[in-house]
Parts: C-alpha cells; structure tokens; sequence
C-alpha cells in the first residue's frame, strides 16, 4: 500500500497545499468575474430589456450594438492598460477580451439570421 495516498494518489501536507492554492485561484477568480460583471452593469452594457416596453425593433438593435461596441471598447482599453502596465490582472484582461468576442460573434449570427430571413421574404411570391 506504498501508492496509496490522498487525492490522485497524492498524499501528505503537500496535497493539502496544493487545494488550498487551487482554492485560492478559485476565489480570486470569481471575485475578477463578479467584477466584471458588476462594472458591465454599471457600464450600461446591460440586456436591451431594460429598455421601457415600446421602444421597438431598431431600438433594441440599437441598443444590442451599443453594448457590443461597449465590451470591445472596454476590452481594448483594458489591454491597452495591461500593454503599459496599468492592469497587472491578465485574468480581467482576457476576460474582457472573451467577452468581446464572443457578444462580436453573437452579432454576427444575428446579422446572418436577418439578412436570410430578407432573402426569403425577398423570395415570396405574392
């Protein structure tokens, strides 16, 4: 029973260190992202449902690409900050950076979604 430890096969303090580091990084982690999301709440890059009820199709657009350009904006300024050595947190940054990306991408689908749906409608016959 020589193999036989702890966690993995690992056994003794040095196990428990290594969870205690892992739940560090954890923790800090979750305190960048609750960051976050309280700076994108802040930034007005809030959901277009907060939006009063009337406001229609070409608001809510409107309102969806202003956010995207919001989280872009941010994730260059971040990166911009962490390129001078302002922002020591690579986390934040690429987070912001994924973030980015992905509301980008979302828009693009979007955009293809609409433009066939105007193919087909084009398509009709009346």
């Amino acid at each position: 029973m020589s193999g036989v430890g702890g966690i993995g096969g690992m056994g003794g303090a040095g196990s428990v260190q290594q969870i205690m580091a892992l739940r560090q990084q954890i923790l800090e982690r979750s305190g960048t992202l609750q960051e976050i999301h309280q700076a994108r709440e802040a930034g007005g890059i809030q959901a277009p449902a907060a939006e009063p009820a009337g406001g229609g199709f070409a608001e809510t657009l409107k309102g969806a690409l202003e956010g995207v350009n919001a989280a872009q904006s941010r994730s260059s300024e971040l990166a911009a900050g962490y390129e001078r050595g302002e922002v020591t947190d690579i986390a934040k940054v690429m987070l912001a950076r994924q973030e980015a990306g992905i509301a980008f991408e979302a828009t693009l689908q979007v955009r293809n979604k609409l433009l066939s749906a105007y193919q087909d409608i084009m398509r009709m016959g009346i």
